[in-house]
């Protein structure tokens, strides 16, 4: 029987694979497309997936995480693409990122997920609770994702 750490990891693989295929067929000029009432576009949400999972991680612990340089001027919450002043990421960057952090998370976080620190303003106290969180919001913007797509 898998302990719960594992599940989540393996939760949290299964749905970037989601997310990385609905953006399989997607090229860098369909990326940059922003639908009348969108406020951001399919790289907006894949440079923002990758910059809030480890955002909230380094909210808990309180250690660095390995957040590219821009990423919080680009992906930050708040941001949008309108606003940006230096281009960002390519997209085969951003899917190489994305491919890839979940395998850091497990190597790096794996096991300490049930290790208590002080709770942050939403209560969670555990990298466990903030890794429920986040692939609830990857599901968030995985629907944005399949909205946009749907105009191009």
């Amino acid at each position: 029987m898998l302990k719960r750490h594992e599940v989540l990891c393996n939760q949290l693989e299964a749905y970037r694979q989601e997310t990385l295929q609905a953006v399989e067929s997607i090229t860098e000029e369909m990326a940059d497309v922003i639908p009348e009432g969108f406020s951001n576009n399919i790289r907006w949400n894949l440079g923002h997936l990758y910059l809030d999972q480890y955002l909230w991680i380094q909210h808990l612990t309180k250690e660095p995480a390995p957040i590219p340089n821009g990423f919080r001027e680009w992906f930050d919450y708040g941001t949008r693409p309108a606003d940006w002043q230096t281009a960002p990421p390519t997209l085969d960057i951003l899917k190489k990122l994305l491919a890839e952090q979940p395998a850091c998370i497990r190597e790096q976080y794996g096991h300490r997920l049930e290790e208590e620190f002080p709770a942050t303003e939403m209560g969670m106290h555990t990298l466990e609770q903030v890794l429920v969180r986040t692939i609830f919001h990857e599901g968030m913007h995985l629907a944005a994702i399949l909205a946009i797509r749907k105009f191009l």
